[in-house]
């Protein structure tokens, strides 16, 4: 059985994988976003994706798994909802180890994937992101209207439910 990562265990994956000859970037979304914002405490899973020498980070994976213990799942948001324009200019950067830049996936792109999804715990994280000013409202609106003529091409997908869910969340007053 894995254990749950902490911060503390995050920033040592991300030191181990930065040890490797091989670069590249890598964005955090989900559980690891909350963890290194102190949202959360601990999270089952870190979901990733991978850009650069992609198979040599890859590679790591297994070993960095079971050396420390830990879930690592690759996980981003562009899998569950239509890839944002611009997300990458708007995915945070958190430190670079080596050769691999570490990043938060666009908070905005996990905000609207987690309102897709709809859990009680991504609802929280949602609000979270809106309260530490990650996430403007206004702004994920504006986002979300620009990917939701393509909702069609995400089949489990249920577009009116989506905008519903969107605007109740974004459209609140903050709490």
């Amino acid at each position: 059985m894995r254990r749950l990562t902490d911060p503390r265990l995050l920033e040592v994956f991300m030191q181990r994988l930065g040890e490797m000859p091989a670069g590249g970037r890598v964005y955090f979304t989900g559980g690891a976003t909350a963890l290194l914002f102190g949202w959360r405490a601990t999270t089952i899973d870190v979901d990733l994706m991978v850009e650069g020498e992609v198979e040599r980070l890859l590679q790591e994976f297994p070993r960095l798994k079971e050396e420390l213990q830990m879930n690592v799942e690759l996980a981003s948001p562009a899998e569950f909802i239509p890839e944002l324009p611009g997300w990458r200019h708007r995915s945070l950067f958190i430190a670079r180890h080596g050769q691999v830049d570490f990043y938060h996936y666009d908070p905005y792109a996990q905000a609207l994937a987690k309102l897709e999804r709809g859990h009680a715990m991504d609802l929280t994280d949602v609000r979270e992101m809106i309260s530490r000013g990650l996430v403007d409202p206004r702004e994920a609106l504006r986002l979300f209207g620009e990917i939701e003529p393509v909702l069609y091409r995400y089949p489990a997908i249920d577009p009116v439910s989506f905008r519903r869910r969107v605007e109740e969340i974004l459209a609140a007053p903050p709490a």
